[in-house]
């Protein structure tokens, strides 16, 4: 009996030293934002930014068309539609840098764990 007791702890701390081996540093930029079209909240992180290529696409042409016109009621309709749309398309985008920062969190408090579970069976 004490052999699986032993044998079990020795493959459990393998995959923890494993675990702490991936886990050991944050990934990069680019790993982080397409984290955040994983999961179960993926999907709603897909169509923001899909709403905020529209929106930002909206934006630009508004805002080439402001630059065209020629009188300044012409570009008080086409400038403000601009302005509107791009912040709208700069705070959807926003919205999702909280996201992000959780998951780092998380995987911080989960690199955590796993030190302290592996300090308590030393």
């Amino acid at each position: 009996m004490r052999d699986i007791d032993q044998t079990l702890n020795d493959a459990l701390a393998a995959e923890e030293r494993d675990l702490l081996r991936r886990i050991d540093e944050d990934p990069g930029h680019v790993q982080q934002v397409l984290s955040l079209f994983g999961g179960r909240s993926g999907w709603v992180s897909a169509v923001l930014m899909v709403l905020q290529a529209v929106l930002f696409v909206a934006g630009v042409w508004a805002g080439w068309k402001f630059f065209g016109a020629a009188d300044a009621l012409s570009a008080l309709h086409w400038g403000l539609p601009a302005a509107v749309l791009l912040i709208m398309s700069l705070m959807i985008k926003l919205a999702l840098w909280p996201v992000m920062h959780a998951n780092r969190l998380l995987l911080s408090l989960k690199r955590l764990e796993l030190l302290v579970v592996q300090s308590g069976r030393r």
